[in-house]
Parts: C-alpha cells; structure tokens; sequence
C-alpha cells in the first residue's frame, strides 16, 4: 500500500476512526462517513481527512464521499447487512477497485466473497485465535 489511496471509511466507531486515523496519517486521503455525529470523536486531531454525516446507504451520500473517486471503500459498522449493502454500492454502482467489509456472521463470509468483496470477520478471526491458542497448549510438553 505505497501509492497514494483515495479512501473512504463508512463507520466511524473504534474500527472506523483506527482505520481512518491510520491512512490519513500514512498520507492518504480518507473520507470518513458515519449517521452519528458524535461518532467523529474517535478522529485524531491530525486527522486531515473529511467527514460525513449520514446514512452511508443512501446514494446521495456516497456521491457526496465521491465514491466513483475511491481507490478503496472499507465498511465497518456494526450491522452486516448495512455493511453488505454498501459494498455491493459500491463493487457494482461506483465500480470501486477493491472493496472492505466487516461481517459478524460466519455464514454471509461466502456471499461477500462471490461479490468480489474482501470479508473481515472479527467473529472468525477470534475463534480462530481462541482454537490456535488450545492447540499450542495442547501441543507444548507438560
């Protein structure tokens, strides 16, 4: 990721404003979209990117975030299907390169994944933590 991205972060909880907060300060231009205002307040001071408030599934939103702009959109709320939708805005209506997503259900990672959406899901990747940690104890001599 050394070339200069155009991105745009939809969600600005803990995840969101990490992420945000972490491009803008590796040089990136990020826009940072969220419904709650005071959501923003995760934001760095030295945040320089954008913000905006709204529903990220409206089309008038994402126009405004310039999507059809965004070398990568990230979606990271808390609710799949918010998530979902605005990948898939963004994959086929806006014809973003590489396209984000968080999803808490297991069972939607394939779905995601045959839209051409790359898929995080914290649900698994704990799991999978928790199953790696048992192992190693399991394995490691008594």
């Amino acid at each position: 990721m050394s070339e200069h991205l155009y991105a745009v972060i939809v969600g600005c909880g803990r995840l969101g404003a990490l992420l945000a907060n972490q491009l803008s300060r590796k040089g990136h231009s990020v826009v940072a979209i969220d419904n709650d205002a005071d959501a923003f307040a995760g934001l760095a001071a030295e945040y320089s990117g954008f913000r905006i408030e709204g529903e990220a599934t409206e089309l008038a939103v994402l126009k405004e975030a310039k999507v059809d702009k965004a070398d990568l959109v990230i979606s990271t709320t808390r609710e799949d299907n918010v998530n979902l939708m605005v990948a898939q805005i963004a994959k086929e209506v806006f014809k973003v390169p590489r396209v984000m997503a968080r999803v808490f259900l297991p069972e939607y990672e394939d779905s995601y994944r045959r839209m051409g959406i790359e898929v995080v899901c914290p649900t698994r990747a704990a799991a999978d933590m928790f199953l790696n940690a048992l192992a190693e104890e399991e394995g490691s001599p008594k």
